[in-house]
C-alpha cells in the first residue's frame, strides 16, 4: 500500500479515558491514489466474502466460515497504518485481515478450498488463515487466543530492539476472556510495542454487547492498565487509519500498548446459518445506511477524488480478481495424504 501525503505530527499523549468519536475524519491532504486504494481494498474484501457465501451455501466449497461484511474499515485502516515489517494476530473471522494484511486473493481463496496453493496449504481452513511472510500469523480460533501470541511477538520485538509493532485484533466478546486482562496488563506493565484492536460490532455471536458489561465502552478499560483507549468511529476508514497510526506511533516510541475500540456493524450473520434475528430491523437499516463501502465511496466522489465511472471500475475490476480466485482454487490440487507428516514439529 502507497503511504499517504500527509505526514503525522509527533504522537501526542492521549489521556487514558476513551473518548467518543468526533466527526469524520477529513480527506484533505491525502493522496487520491491511495485514498482509492483503500477503498479497492475494502471492496475486494466485501466482494470476495459475498462470493465465498455464495460458494457455502451451493456446498461447492468444505468446512464453516464466520465472514467480515460491514467491518472492512477496521481492517483496512489498522493495516494501512503498519509496516510490512509489523505483523498481526487475528481470529475466528480473519479473511478482512488476511487480504488487507497484503495476503492474495488467490491464496486466500484455496486455502478455503483446503487447496495445497492455499497461504497454509490447505491445512488451516476458514478460522486458521496466516502468511508470517506477510505479517500474519495464522488466525486462532479460540476467542482471545491471539492476545498473548501478540504481546509475546512484542515483547521479542523490544528485546531485539527491532523498530516493529504487533497488533492483535479481536472483537467484543474478546474483552470479557480472562487472557484478554492477562495480556493487555502484561503488555502495560512491559511496555510493549502492541495496538490491541477490539472490532466492537456490538454482538458476541447473539449476545448484545450491553448485557456482558456496564462501562459505556469498551476502551474505558484501558484506564485499569494505564494505557491510552480511545473508541473510534469504525466503520470510517480514515479515522481508523489515523487512530491506528498515532498508536503505532507511540509504541515504536517505547511508550507501550494502545487499546482501540473500533465501533463497527456485522452486516452478515455470526456464522452461514446465523439469521441474524436478533439484531433489530431498525437497528439493521442504520447499519446498512452507515455501511463502510458505500459511506466511503459517497465521500471520495464528495471531495472530487473520482468519479462513479472510477468507481464502477475499481468494483468491477475486483470482481474479475475474486472470479479468477475462485477459478484457480477449484482447479488447484488437493493435498496427498502424505503432505499432513509435512510442516510439524518433532
Amino acid at each position: 500500500m502507497k503511504t499517504p501525503a500527509k505526514k503525522g505530527a509527533a504522537a501526542k499523549k492521549p489521556a487514558p479515558a476513551a473518548k467518543k468519536p468526533a466527526g469524520e475524519a477529513p480527506l484533505r491532504g491525502y493522496d487520491p491514489k491511495w485514498l482509492t486504494r483503500l477503498y479497492h481494498d475494502m471492496v475486494l474484501i466485501r466482494e470476495f466474502e459475498d462470493r465465498v457465501k455464495y460458494l457455502f451455501l451451493q456446498g461447492i466449497m468444505p468446512g464453516t466460515i464466520h465472514q467480515y461484511q460491514g467491518q472492512e474499515a477496521c481492517a483496512v485502516g489498522v493495516c494501512a497504518a503498519l509496516g510490512p515489517e509489523d505483523v498481526i494476530t487475528s481470529t475466528h473471522r480473519p479473511h478482512g485481515h488476511a487480504l488487507a494484511k497484503g495476503i492474495t486473493a488467490d491464496a486466500v481463496m484455496a486455502e478455503l478450498f483446503g487447496k495445497v496453493t492455499g497461504c497454509c496449504k490447505g491445512k488451516g481452513g476458514s478460522m486458521h488463515i496466516g502468511d508470517l511472510a506477510k505479517g500474519m500469523v495464522p488466525a486462532v480460533a479460540i476467542v482471545g487466543g491471539g492476545l498473548p501470541i501478540a504481546a509475546g511477538m512484542a515483547l521479542s520485538f523490544k528485546m531485539s530492539r527491532e523498530k516493529r509493532v504487533a497488533a492483535a485484533f479481536m472483537g467484543d466478546g474478546a474483552t470479557n476472556e480472562g487472557i484478554f486482562h492477562e495480556a493487555v496488563n502484561m503488555a502495560s506493565i512491559w511496555d510493549l510495542p502492541v495496538l490491541y484492536v477490539v472490532e466492537n460490532n456490538l454482538y458476541g455471536a447473539s449476545t448484545h454487547v450491553s448485557l456482558v458489561m456496564k462501562v459505556p465502552h469498551i476502551a474505558d478499560r484501558a484506564a485499569a492498565y494505564g494505557i491510552p483507549g480511545k473508541t473510534v468511529d469504525g466503520n470510517d476508514v480514515i479515522a481508523v487509519y489515523e487512530a491506528a497510526r498515532e498508536a503505532r506511533e507511540r509504541a515504536l516510541l517505547g511508550k507501550g500498548p494502545t487499546l482501540l475500540e473500533l465501533l463497527t456493524y456485522r452486516i452478515t450473520g455470526h456464522s452461514r446459518r446465523d439469521p441474524c434475528l436478533y439484531q433489530p430491523e431498525e437497528e439493521r437499516k442504520r447499519a446498512l445506511a452507515n455501511e463502510p463501502i458505500g459511506r466511503f465511496g459517497r465521500r471520495l466522489l464528495a471531495a472530487g477524488v473520482t468519479d462513479q465511472k472510477g468507481l464502477d471500475a475499481i468494483r468491477g475490476g475486483v470482481k474479475a480478481e475474486v472470479e479468477r480466485a475462485v477459478e484457480k482454487a477449484m482447479a488447484d490440487p488437493q493435498p496427498k495424504p502424505e503432505d499432513a507428516l509435512e510442516d510439524m514439529f518433532v
